[in-house]
């Protein structure tokens, strides 16, 4: 559930009208909710009772300082894909000890400054990277936390570019070499504590099968190497979908109790239900590293509709945000529903292409869409833009990069100002 309803005729956030954002700070603009980002942290962590657990939130998602705030503020952790975002998660007072550094290709440079801050493990991804870890934490005269990630091969089911539990994916060792890994560091590597394990099947998974199949499948491994190395933690990575198709309506309860329970997508609270029972008992420290669950319905890309094309075969509605704002549609077709800020009372729609400025065929964000009618100068949102939105926008086409907004209840902040003419050409000769 997230905080954006029709409130009186106007699409609201928590407490605040996007329209008066829109008219007050311009377009295209990202909104998010302060309070649907707290409750799904709140919620997720309370699925894990009952198990020793920290959740550690993906920053790759929205690494936003305002919203890293939030989080840290409520206790959670990090997991962090890039020197860079540790720098964002100490900058705004998230505990390194509690950040977890993940990816298939960490520097020297990115790993010397997270052996400096002293960060709780390296997810490691090949042997190569354990035994290169080792000889940087040899030449500080350090002892590098590490966790080997396991490619358990099992398919998510979800877009191909979001699968990673594969055994063709690029992410983690073979499930089947992961033992004599660990024996080899043990013996070979003096400046590696293997201090855990981790795994990470895909994103965007909206049924509770693979993650069981994955947990099951791994439970035996990470027992063995608790016994035989004393490992402290299982990272059992993230990937819990949220809904794109009919965010809007998701927002309420009465959208998730009119649905049959074979039709209604995962809900956190299944999630603990079936994982707690299979965990709790192994004596390990359980790592969660949800992004897209945690801000994914707590943020909407607001646009104003510049023109209005028709054309032989189609109807384009042009807006002033582009896939530089938001690339998922353009980039995996990932679907946004598309919505006025206005709330449709007459019930007539148009089918139509969404598309932005950017001098690309692929600059749309939908196509051949049944939408309510909007017309030029009329404002929509594209709902679930809270993840993997504005962390993956740029300045193509010499574009600015939007503004970002974070609503708490009735109150509005900038928590990032849109970027100016100047800003476009900063650091370059």
């Amino acid at each position: 559930m997230h905080g954006f309803s029709y409130k009186n005729g106007e699409l609201y956030c928590e407490n605040v009208s996007l329209q008066s954002l829109a008219e007050e700070y311009g377009t295209p603009l990202y909104v998010y909710s302060a309070g649907t980002i707290t409750d799904h942290y709140t919620r997720l962590d309370k699925a894990l009772s009952g198990v020793n657990h920290e959740v550690a939130y993906a920053v790759k998602a929205n690494s936003n300082l305002s919203v890293l705030r939030l989080l840290a503020t409520k206790g959670a952790g990090f997991d962090i894909v890039s020197g860079g975002e540790l720098f964002r998660v100490i900058k705004a007072g998230g505990d390194p000890a509690h950040c977890t550094f993940a990816g298939v290709g960490k520097t020297r440079e990115e790993i010397i400054y997270a052996l400096e801050q002293g960060i709780y493990s390296f997810n490691v991804e090949s042997e190569e990277e354990l035994r290169y870890l080792n000889e940087v934490a040899k030449e500080l005269g350090k002892i590098a936390p590490a966790a080997v990630r396991v490619n358990p091969n099992v398919d998510a089911k979800t877009h191909k570019y979001i699968s990673t539990g594969k055994s063709e994916n690029k992410f983690g060792v073979d499930f089947e070499a992961i033992a004599s890994l660990y024996d080899r560091a043990a013996t070979e590597l003096p400046n590696i504590k293997l201090r855990g394990l981790q795994m990470h099947i895909g994103s965007q998974l909206t049924s509770i099968d693979p993650f069981i199949e994955a947990v099951e499948k791994v439970i035996p491994l990470v027992t063995a190497l608790k016994a035989k190395h004393g490992i402290e933690f299982w990272s059992i990575g993230g990937g819990i979908g949220i809904v794109y198709q009919d965010s809007l309506q998701s927002g309420t309860p009465d959208w998730w109790a009119s649905k049959n329970e074979s039709d209604r997508p995962l809900t956190i609270e299944k999630y603990g239900q079936e994982l707690v029972p299979r965990l709790k008992d192994l004596g390990l420290k359980i790592l969660l590293e949800p992004g897209r669950y945690i801000v994914g319905n707590a943020g909407v890309l607001v646009t104003r509709c510049l023109y209005e094309k028709k054309g032989s075969a189609k109807t384009f509605k042009i807006v002033d945000a582009g896939m530089n704002d938001l690339i998922r549609p353009a980039l995996y077709e990932g679907h946004h529903e598309i919505v006025p800020l206005t709330e449709p009372t007459d019930g007539l729609t148009a089918k139509v292409d969404v598309v932005g400025p950017i001098c690309e065929s692929g600059d749309f964000f939908c196509q051949d869409r049944e939408l309510p009618v909007f017309n030029p100068g009329d404002h929509i949102a594209l709902m679930s833009a809270g993840a993997y939105g504005f962390v993956m926008a740029s300045n193509y086409n010499s574009r600015r990069l939007p503004a970002e907004i974070l609503v708490e209840d009735d109150d509005a902040t900038v928590i990032r100002r849109r970027q100016d003419l100047e800003d476009l050409i900063e650091g370059e000769l």
